[in-house]
């Protein structure tokens, strides 16, 4: 036990792994058939494993992937465990280590709940300093040569929810004057909104994806039991990867860093490279 928990630990938090996904996408765009993005979440900058060098090696093996744009997903940051309401990492020197990323239609990035909490204003200025989109409640869209369009929602927050059909009624506002002009990502921390942005509360027919993270994979995997805690309402379901749910393809990336418990097994960090591919298999 004292062996496992000492991998736990030291060792695998201390890894990066790049992890190569396909995912075949019912109704996706043929012209963007091929489509690659970097998915990358919970940095937590200064976490057990998540130092500035692991975060700048992040940075150079996500550009070695030359993907066609970036999605960063939130918590960024990571408070001391003192009670002094202090950070491990300043919220400057978290985004200068994850500065420098390139892709060619665009780094986009999004909020998480620990940076809605505590430091918000300061990412955003932030992340805009060295070129990056946030998209906090806004739309961007990527363009081919051709014309053909691709649009990215980027979402605040599942803490800032409230009542859903507000929540989804904001969105279909964002999206109204651009609705049919091309499929839709959407970026949000969490993948607990999926029920509040489709069914019933659906915000476009173009949805098509959504990417997230915040589970961590549960940092913990068990074999035959799986995530023994898993940071969602909806259990395992979303813990990790690829899952088709609600009519769209949800994709949740494991993160790079740790929160609450400074462990890791069986679910080390990842820079999730996502390939997307029009029909179902």
């Amino acid at each position: 036990m004292a062996l496992l928990m000492a991998y736990a630990y030291f060792v695998e938090p201390a890894r990066l792994v790049i992890n190569q996904y396909e995912m075949r996408v019912k109704g996706w765009n043929p012209d963007f058939d091929g489509f690659r993005v970097a998915v990358v979440s919970d940095t937590h900058a200064g976490s057990n494993g998540a130092d500035l060098d692991k975060l700048r090696l992040m940075v150079e093996k996500v550009n070695e992937q030359n993907v066609d744009a970036v999605f960063l997903l939130g918590d960024y940051i990571s408070r001391t465990a003192d009670g002094s309401g202090g950070f491990r990492v300043e919220p400057s020197e978290a985004v200068s280590a994850i500065s420098g990323l390139y892709a060619k239609h665009g780094v986009y990035v999004v909020l998480g709940n620990h940076d809605q909490a505590y430091a918000a204003a300061s990412l955003t200025t932030e992340f805009e300093r060295v070129g990056y989109r946030v998209l906090d409640g806004e739309l961007a869209e990527v363009k081919l040569n051709n014309g053909a369009k691709l649009r990215i929602l980027g979402l605040q927050d599942h803490t800032t929810i409230g009542i859903w059909k507000n929540y989804s009624g904001n969105a279909k506002k964002l999206l109204a004057d651009t609705d049919g002009t091309g499929d839709l990502i959407v970026l949000q921390h969490s993948p607990d909104i999926v029920p509040i942005i489709t069914g019933e509360l659906l915000i476009s027919n173009d949805l098509k994806i959504m990417f997230a993270g915040h589970t961590h994979g549960g940092q913990v995997w068990l074999p035959i039991v799986g995530p023994p805690v898993t940071p969602s309402m909806f259990g395992q379901k979303f813990a990790a990867g690829h899952v088709r749910d609600s009519g769209i393809d949800v994709f949740v990336t494991t993160g790079i860093g740790t929160s609450i418990l400074p462990f890791r097994f069986l679910v080390p960090p990842e820079i999730a490279v996502v390939t997307i591919r029009s029909g179902v298999s």
